[in-house]
């Protein structure tokens, strides 16, 4: 199964990065721009049992992914699992390590698996990987700046 991992070291601790995702529109936030991607409803934050229904699109065609937070170790680590949506396996874990010296290590991972088998595998494979590489740049980059810029 494909596996896909972007780590990106955050000067500031664990505990400011693990906070800004507790916000209640990290997700919004956190969503690029270019993505065709409206969030439909949001409940229970991101603790276990929490879910969230996005409504994206796949070329032209509408399809609402369902998620569930699925773990969650405070200021630490939550995981979130599709339950309906584009791919046949989506688990993404978050986690937010220390550095030694103050800041962190932010990890995304994320294991999938293509719909439509061998098919799926050759016709999008490239293609999810470079989406995926794209839109955790961006989240990334916006975790970044929002936890390293000075308190409000």
């Amino acid at each position: 199964m494909p596996t896909f991992e972007k780590r990106t070291r955050i000067a500031a601790p664990p505990e400011r990065v693990f906070a800004f995702h507790e916000e209640p529109d990290a997700l919004e936030r956190l969503t690029p721009p270019w993505e065709h991607a409206r969030v439909l409803e949001k409940t229970g934050g991101i603790l276990v049992g929490a879910r969230v229904i996005v409504e994206t699109r796949v070329g032209p065609v509408p399809l609402r992914w369902v998620a569930e937070h699925t773990q969650y170790e405070r200021g630490r680590m939550f995981q979130d699992t599709q339950r309906s949506g584009p791919f046949k396996r989506w688990v993404h874990t978050h986690r937010m390590d220390p550095d030694g010296s103050g800041g962190c290590y932010l990890t995304d991972r994320v294991e999938y698996e293509l719909p439509l088998g061998a098919i799926g595998r050759l016709g999008g494979g490239l293609f999810v990987r470079r989406k995926l590489e794209r839109m955790f740049d961006y989240r990334h980059e916006v975790t970044r700046r929002a936890c390293e810029a000075p308190p409000r």
